[in-house]
């Protein structure tokens, strides 16, 4: 991560966070004045096209702040982060999603507790706590009543939710979003057995069903354990793996996730690959197959296209950093 990458990175965050329109609104209507304009319901996180990359496109204007603090950005990154993330506008969003308990769930509560964990030693920490509460309190109560994983490589995949919370309940020590988090993800994965991410990726997928389940146990697992489960799980890295995805459209929002897929396998693979022997096969192609992908997805994530530029530069900013 250099000045002149950190800095292009920061620009297409700051303008998306930035641009209200277009905005696609994930509301449940239950009257009619609640139909509102979106910027009231969501004041802090109303840019980038969705709530879910508003807030990752916050946490990669935080993230630059620490990994390139010398960037020309950093006043700009300042001034947008100060005055979005007021204690009046979090606590607006902190009150919408008590009141909507499934709203962004998970993939939204999980980039809201990374977002709060970058945080945690600035001048925002304070303001963004409430709303962390809220979405901690989500987790524990969806948790036990959640029977099956979701395997989708979208928003609603199971084991990407788990993760980033995992990290920071761990960070935070909230013992007992640990523990639930913890027990969830042995109950759902612990005993998978021969993945079938031949079938992967699919049409619009941005995150690895079979790649983001490994990136979870590493952390549950200790490392034995882990070897020994991803051998099961993963035995040998099919082509359908080990080559970056193809895009046919970057105009398109649904092709466009593909880009990120390039990125999220990447970080997966270079995350499962640390928690493996140095002497492990499956790390050597692991890492080889992660180049791979990180050289096509970071190859495309100014892509000139809002379809993509909205969201890319945070999983460009998750690999690299």
């Amino acid at each position: 991560m250099n000045i002149d990458a950190a800095s292009r990175l920061a620009q297409l965050a700051l303008s998306a966070v930035q641009r209200e329109v277009p905005h696609k609104l994930d509301h449940v209507v239950t009257r009619e004045d609640e139909v509102v304009r979106h910027r009231e319901l969501h004041p802090a996180f109303y840019g980038a096209f969705d709530w879910h990359s508003a807030v990752h496109g916050h946490w990669t204007l935080a993230r630059l702040l620490v990994v390139a603090p010398d960037i020309p950005e950093r006043e700009e990154i300042r001034r947008v982060l100060g005055a979005h993330l007021t204690e009046e506008n979090l606590a607006a969003e902190a009150a919408y999603c008590a009141a909507h308990p499934a709203f962004e769930r998970m993939y939204g509560w999980a980039w809201l507790l990374e977002l709060a964990r970058e945080l945690r030693r600035t001048s925002w920490a304070a303001a963004i706590r409430p709303l962390a509460e809220v979405i901690e309190g989500h987790y524990l109560a969806f948790l036990p009543k959640q029977a099956y994983p979701i395997r989708t490589g979208t928003h609603n995949n199971t084991a990407f939710g788990l993760a980033f919370a995992l990290d920071y309940a761990r960070e935070t020590n909230h013992a007992q979003l640990a523990d639930v988090i913890e027990g969830r993800a042995r109950l759902y994965y612990a005993g998978d057995v021969d993945a079938a991410a031949m079938w992967e990726p699919g049409g619009d997928d941005f995150l690895s069903p079979s790649l983001v389940e490994a990136d979870l146990m590493r952390r549950v697992l200790s490392p034995p354990r882990f070897s020994a489960w991803l051998h099961g799980f993963l035995p040998a890295l099919p082509a359908s793996l080990a080559e970056p995805a193809l895009v046919g459209d970057r105009s398109d929002g649904k092709l466009a996730h593909l880009d990120g897929l390039n990125l999220s396998r990447a970080w997966c693979m270079r995350n499962v690959c640390a928690a493996l022997s140095p002497r492990d096969l499956l790390r050597d192609q692991l890492d080889q197959a992660a180049d791979r992908h990180a050289q096509e997805g970071l190859a495309h994530v100014a892509t000139g296209d809002y379809a993509g530029e909205h969201w890319l530069a945070s999983f460009a900013v998750l690999l690299l950093t």
